[in-house]
């Protein structure tokens, strides 16, 4: 067995700071919209992730440097042919109820998961995308087996994806026919209250068994110091800002660019910010009838400044990028940039080609998400100055959400949340549109890259991948990338521990307040 043995260095350990002697209190987090669910993996979006992260604990998660660190897991070993992964269950796990964590529900968890029919991320591991995970064993209880039908570079990976949700829950979750009851995790706090549109409350679970590696990003020593983590649903942006400068919020995640020169100026505000994985495309609909025309969606591509649509959305703090793969990526390099040209004069030419009588194109989009809404409209008019005849459609964000699901819309403003490894993100995109409506390319060729770049341990030959990948999408343009969001986040001055980092989800562990 190829052994991946997990423990602390020498003088690592997990002496309590002094913000130990401050424990207690309430931290308030601002959230834009309430969450969808408190059922791991099922109605989930990006604020729903925030708090299902929190109450749950997958097998591993995510560091901040974006590699894969323990959480239930100690440490874990890899079969030499690379497709059996066992796994070793930390001591003293507890769930919210008092049960001990066993690989039963480790087991348990992840049959449910892959029973749901409402689990996106299911195609993820039934081999749709490639990797496929033939069986999960529990031969003892702190035992995990996960038997794979290839070797998989992105399995640790997807196990760790924040969206996937492949996280641990009590049985008693659910009742006895298999509807979902109440969120019974292992995380260092447990669900309180939720007040629907309100407030969503999380009280300290003082039975929590932190793990030995130190804490970083969403692996490692969860440390509650805090006895309440209150999410608040606050839709404006303004209101939110306002609660904060009051005191009433004490965290403002993911604040609009355009108020970070003001805010910066004040005293009783800080401002963090970290390199972005959010991306913010333009979807085609490559089955509309119109769309499908390639000459059509190269036009736009033409017609469309990125760096300007950067420029306008971000005040300059970043540049425009067509592709999935950040500049935070080990992966990245200048190539990733390469798109067709922004030439108005080259996209009208290429309308004329395409036999463009002026049918309207609309886009759909929404106001809960500024950046979505402002990227519409400034693509609306580039579009229109190149001879396109173009209409935004705004429709609450639930309702372009299903759209979205469904396929049945032409073009929408979108934003995918962070995807920690490219792989990942071309997941979100390629599927056989047949059978998954949301899928943006279902291209055969780049379907087969994609299963490749997964199976592949080389990482020189995944970068090789992304780059056909990136060059066939420059080709077909079955979506328009923009840019990565930045992630900027707000504190007040007396709260300390508090981190911004990739996954652009706020960490309520290891923060105290004065």
């Amino acid at each position: 067995m190829k052994k991946i043995i997990l423990a602390l260095a020498a003088g690592m350990a997990l002496a309590a700071p002094a913000a130990a002697q401050r424990s207690g209190g309430t931290l308030t987090i601002a959230l834009n919209a309430d969450i969808r669910s408190v059922e791991p993996g099922i109605n989930r979006d990006a604020n729903t992730d925030s708090v299902i992260q929190i109450l749950f604990e997958g097998l591993v998660a995510h560091r901040e440097d974006l590699s894969v660190g323990p959480a239930l897991a100690e440490s874990w070993a890899i079969s030499d042919d690379g497709k059996t992964y066992t796994f070793r269950l930390r001591e003293g796990v507890k769930f919210h109820n008092g049960e001990p964590l066993t690989a039963t529900e480790v087991k348990w968890t992840w049959d449910r998961l892959m029973a749901q029919a409402g689990w996106n991320c299911r195609r993820t591991f039934d081999g749709s995308s490639g990797l496929k995970v033939l069986q999960v064993e529990a031969p003892d209880p702190r035992t995990v087996v996960y038997r794979l039908a290839e070797p998989q570079a992105i399995f640790l990976k997807q196990l760790a994806n924040v969206q996937c949700h492949v996280l641990v829950a009590h049985p008693a979750s659910a009742d006895a026919e298999g509807k979902w009851k109440t969120p019974i995790g292992s995380g260092p706090y447990k669900l309180k209250d939720w007040k629907r549109g309100e407030t969503i409350t999380l009280e300290r679970f003082t039975g929590y068994q932190p793990s030995k590696e130190p804490q970083s990003g969403y692996a490692g020593a969860r440390i509650a110091y805090v006895d309440q983590v209150v999410f608040r649903i606050i839709p404006d942006p303004n209101a939110a800002e306002a609660a904060l400068l009051t005191g009433a919020i004490d965290i403002v995640p993911q604040v609009d660019t355009a108020r970070v020169g003001e805010l910066k100026k004040r005293r009783d505000v800080v401002v963090q910010t970290a390199p972005g994985l959010a991306w913010g495309p333009l979807l085609i609909q490559t089955q509309d009838p119109l769309l499908s025309n390639v000459k059509i969606r190269q036009a736009m591509a033409h017609a469309i400044d990125i760096n300007q649509i950067a420029e306008a959305r971000t005040d300059g703090i970043v540049k425009g990028n067509p592709s999935v793969v950040s500049e935070s990526s080990s992966y990245f390099d200048k190539r990733f940039l390469d798109w067709p040209a922004y030439d108005p004069k080259k996209a009208a030419a290429l309308l004329k080609e395409a036999g463009y009588a002026g049918q309207i194109i609309k886009i759909q989009t929404n106001k809960r998400y500024p950046g979505m809404y402002e990227r519409s409209v400034i693509a609306q008019a580039m579009l229109t100055a190149a001879g396109f005849k173009v209409e935004l459609e705004t429709l609450d964000w639930a309702t372009q959400l299903d759209n979205y699901l469904k396929g049945t819309f032409q073009m929408q403003s979108f934003g995918y949340s962070p995807r920690l490894d490219p792989g990942l993100m071309y997941a979100a995109l390629i599927a056989d549109k047949s059978k998954s409506k949301w899928a943006q390319w279902d291209d055969p060729k780049a379907i087969e890259l994609l299963a490749e770049s997964s199976r592949t341990m080389d990482e020189a030959r995944r970068k090789e991948i992304f780059l056909k990948l990136h060059a066939m999408m420059a080709e077909q343009v079955p979506i328009i990338g923009t840019y990565f969001d930045p992630n900027i986040d707000a504190r007040r001055p007396n709260v300390h521990g508090y981190k911004t980092w990739a996954a652009d989800r706020p960490v309520p562990w290891g923060v105290w307040k004065e």
